[in-house]
């Protein structure tokens, strides 16, 4: 992931709105949930929401797809791992004894 592609990720995440939306379609997991009962779970009107989803989806965040006449929206987790991987990519290269680097090569590791 390049710089700017980060940037714009995090633009979009760091509206509160969008990063409610985002958190809702994630705690879905990946079946994602239709427009309509996100919009009920946020309680914002249509016009809103469609703002906002489309701003996730210029970010690559989200997709969207349409089953008969219902609309899904669903997170991105390939674009959700690189954002999180180019943040801690160079975590602690100037220094030694990486907390981070530890941690996430814990959690990595099957018990």
């Amino acid at each position: 992931m390049d710089i700017k592609t980060a940037a714009s990720a995090l633009r979009e995440l760091g509206h509160p709105t969008r990063l409610g939306v985002y958190r809702e379609l994630v705690r879905a997991g990946h079946d994602g949930l239709p427009v309509g009962v996100l919009q009920k779970r946020l309680g914002i009107p249509a016009s809103t929401l469609s703002h906002h989803i489309s701003a996730l989806m210029s970010a690559g965040l989200i997709s969207q797809e349409r089953q008969s006449r219902t609309l899904f929206c669903r997170p991105c987790y390939a674009q959700l791992e690189q954002l999180m991987a180019f943040l801690t990519e160079e975590c602690c290269a100037g220094g030694s004894g990486c907390r981070l680097s530890t941690e996430i090569s814990h959690k990595e590791t099957p018990v």
